[in-house]
């Protein structure tokens, strides 16, 4: 068998198995891939609840337009239809009739749920002073709600409950539903049964609710609008916009490049053949971060566009410099170096703490070396037995040689850049980075606004500092939890917090629990106790034998569980604050800061407060700030280990510092010149325009190498016009990039496309006038 047929084979053996892997690999779009491998318990938290807590499954819903009325109705129809559904744990909407499961909840559970249950509130002064209480309030506003009820709670402990739940930050109520303050939209909330991780699922759960909305439509106003939000709808959105534009963007990519090569070759051959390494190394960038991660992340599959910038540059060598067989060899000493300094570059992320960051290293490597392996062994097997007639491009080289020689006359200005730089650099220093998470998000600014009015609707908005406890089971934390809400009360009192929730609100421990169900005498005992607290009360004890009763179940009842608040809108608010993580239970307990001007939380004094419990006070803004700090000193450090081994490996191979600095100069000239610029235009830079200065370096470092290995023997316009024609490949390429919509996308190509230019022109200035001379001398 021939070598170039099983070269082939092999090949196409190998691309069949990628595509396999690639078909069947899972992609994710969630932030969490950014954040680190061994996260602190804050971190940690952050992690859980971005893949799986109740926030990620919880979709905000709201219905605008029309008026109160059929907004109202819209908002009772969709929550019938939509409860129903699998796709959905439980749907909210405030209607009175949801409502229904809490009240009979509260009533039959109101004993072990209300703080003021002790020992005091069955004496007899404890009895007369609560039924009095009652008494009074049936001539209030409440008097409604407590009519009903009185024979059965005299002692009002369910609209204690009721008030206690209700803090007054809840949501406002038109015709019966949940609405915005002003009324002007309805709201809903809905849990989703899939995790927050499992997009697929919460892609099912968002196609649910449009579906069920058309179906209401011809029972509808026209004039009403559905709006949704929430982490889910963000992160399918997300997923949606990052392949659309990956797509996109290499379609069009594609195409002008194809068009380019077109123009340069004037011949379809190597103008298709060209692209196949592209293909190939993004497959196989793609293959190799599945099987190593699991899934893929929807900005690792953006990256793929990126390649296409610098993998066809070894195709466009590889045919404009073949037919100088005495070169052959040189050429791809020259390739294989740049590759080897690509590839140091980009091992640096390698061993990131951020999954993230490391896919994208994994991917870059894995993408570049096929890419050159394709061009090296597969090309020449597909190419043509009389070999492959381009269109002559040494003319292009000529004239190139001309425009990049009247380029040397400021390299002068070179020595005024670098420091111009610098200064810029240094006038800006406290703004360059910009060190919020969210930046990496591609969520529009429209969307977040959407969110933050809607969960402004509910009564949810974010709150910045929590309090974390845990323990080995769920009545373990409910217990430290108890302890340390007794201190945070404190601090309440004293006016230093507005406030705080916490799960035991809605689920004491079960020991709290008995111990106010102990409160409750015996069934005679209370009888005669009721009988003297009443003398002087116009609600005499012998219309209150239905208390008295369920007074003594209660006594004897098992304290209430989680599960029995399945179907109440208090098992979503205890979730939200217990959950389990690994083995271990938490309870968060968002404070809410107090009332006034400052409208802060003094960190030291709720730390002082809980002083001697294992409790943990969370600053998720601090938390945040501090995550992305170490995520970026890391990636600088990494990338500054990665140009280090850069140089080392080219000192090896060139064996000269003059030569080095020759090939290392250039490049580092136009990152600072691509940073600066960056930064003077107002950009607050991210952790992606770090990552295009690497590409900038790898892509770089092809041209540098051929500029400073020029010999007057070789060719030189045929070399020249194979680097203008990558050049532009690249800048096409990247530039593309730059018109995405999606914010990280959109940083890597600006920064890799002037970036690439830069370096090309950089290279030229620098380079011994000899170096251009041969360029230009014809064949």
């Amino acid at each position: 068998m021939k070598r170039n047929t099983v070269i082939l084979l092999l090949w196409l053996v190998l691309l069949l198995v990628t595509i396999g892997i690639v078909a069947r690999a899972r992609y994710i779009t969630d932030l969490s891939a950014f954040l680190p491998r061994a996260p602190t318990v804050a971190q940690q938290l952050l992690v859980s609840q971005l893949r799986d807590g109740l926030a990620s499954r919880l979709v905000l819903i709201g219905i605008e337009g029309g008026d109160a009325v059929a907004r109202a109705n819209a908002s009772r129809a969709l929550a019938e239809r939509l409860q129903p559904l699998d796709d959905f744990i439980w749907v909210r909407n405030g209607a009175a009739e949801a409502q229904q499961a809490d009240l009979e909840l509260l009533l039959k559970h109101r004993y072990a749920l209300s703080p003021l249950v002790d020992e005091r509130r069955f004496t007899v002064a404890g009895l007369r002073e609560a039924i009095q209480s009652s008494i009074d309030l049936l001539v209030s506003p409440a008097g409604a709600l407590i009519e009903p009820f009185m024979t059965r709670d005299p002692t009002g402990e369910l609209v204690g409950l009721l008030g206690q739940l209700d803090a007054g930050d809840g949501p406002a109520s038109t015709e019966g539903v949940w609405s915005s303050a002003d009324g002007s939209r309805t709201v809903l909330l809905a849990e989703t049964r899939a995790t927050g991780s499992d997009l697929d699922g919460q892609q099912r759960a968002l196609q649910a609710i449009g579906q069920q909305w058309r179906q209401l439509g011809p029972a509808q106003p026209a004039t009403l609008r559905l709006k949704l939000s929430g982490a889910g709808t963000f992160a399918v959105e997300a997923r949606r916009v990052i392949q659309s534009e990956a797509l996109r963007l290499s379609l069009l990519s594609s195409v002008l490049i194809l068009l380019l090569l077109w123009l340069a070759y004037r011949s379809p051959v190597p103008v298709l053949l060209g692209m196949l390494p592209v293909a190939c190394g993004a497959l196989a960038g793609i293959a190799a971060v599945a099987l190593g991660f699991g899934a893929v992340h929807g900005m690792t599959l953006g990256f793929g566009v990126t390649l296409i910038g610098e993998s066809v540059d070894y195709s466009i060598y590889q045919f404009v410099q073949s037919p100088l067989v005495q070169a052959r060899r040189r050429l791809w000493r020259t390739i294989v170096l740049g590759v080897a300094t690509s590839v140091c570059g980009f091992a640096s992320l390698l061993p990131s703490g951020f999954p993230g960051l490391a896919q994208l290293g994994v991917y870059s490597i894995t993408g570049l070396i096929v890419a050159a392996a394709v061009t090296r062994w597969v090309l020449p097997a597909m190419l043509p037995r009389d070999g492959l007639r381009l269109r002559r491009l040494s003319p292009l080289g000529v004239h190139a040689a001309h425009w990049l020689g009247l380029t040397r006359h400021g390299r002068m200005a070179l020595i005024v850049l670098a420091p111009v730089c610098v200064l810029v650099l240094w006038t800006h220093r406290g703004q360059i980075w910009n060190r919020e998470l969210a930046a990496l998000s591609p969520t529009p600014v429209a969307a977040q606004a959407l969110d933050t009015q809607l969960r402004g609707d509910l009564g949810a908005a974010d709150l910045r500092h929590l309090v974390v406890v845990q323990g080995p089971d769920a009545d373990s934390a409910l217990r430290a939890s108890e302890r340390v809400a007794s201190r945070l009360m404190a601090l309440v009192e004293a006016g230093q917090l507005g406030g705080f929730n916490s799960a035991t609100q809605y689920l004491p421990s079960a020991g709290v629990q008995r111990a106010r169900l102990q409160g409750i005498p015996p069934q005679d005992e209370l009888r005669r106790r009721l009988q003297q607290a009443t003398q002087t009360l116009p609600l005499k004890a012998a219309r209150l034998e239905p208390f008295v009763a369920e007074a003594a179940a209660a006594r004897e009842a098992a304290p209430l569980t989680r599960a029995e608040l399945d179907g109440t809108s208090l098992a979503p608010a205890v979730d939200a604050l217990l959950m389990r993580n690994g083995s271990v239970w938490q309870a968060l307990l968002p404070l809410r800061a107090p009332a006034g001007n400052d409208q802060t939380i003094d960190a030291g004094r709720v730390r002082a407060a809980l002083a001697g419990e294992s409790a943990l006070l969370i600053d998720i803004k601090q938390q945040s700030d501090a995550l992305y700090g170490d995520y970026l000193r890391q990636a600088g450090w990494l990338s500054l280990a990665g140009l280090l081994l850069m140089i080392a490996v080219l000192g090896a191979a060139l064996r000269s510092l003059r030569r080095v600095a020759r090939v290392v100069a250039p490049l580092l000239l136009a990152v600072l010149a691509v940073a600066a610029g960056l930064v003077a235009a107002g950009v607050a830079l991210t952790i992606l325009h770090l990552v295009g200065m690497l590409l900038i370096v790898a892509v770089g470092s092809n041209y540098t190498l051929f500029f400073e290995r020029q010999q007057a023997h070789e060719d030189g316009p045929l070399t020249l016009a194979s680097l203008v024609v990558a050049n532009a490949a690249t800048v096409i390429g990247f530039g593309v990039l730059a018109t995405s919509s999606v914010p990280v996308l959109q940083a890597l190509g600006v920064t890799v496309s002037c970036g690439a230019l830069l370096a090309m022109l950089f290279s030229a200035m620098l380079s011994p006038p000899a170096t251009l001379a041969a360029f230009a001398e014809a064949e």
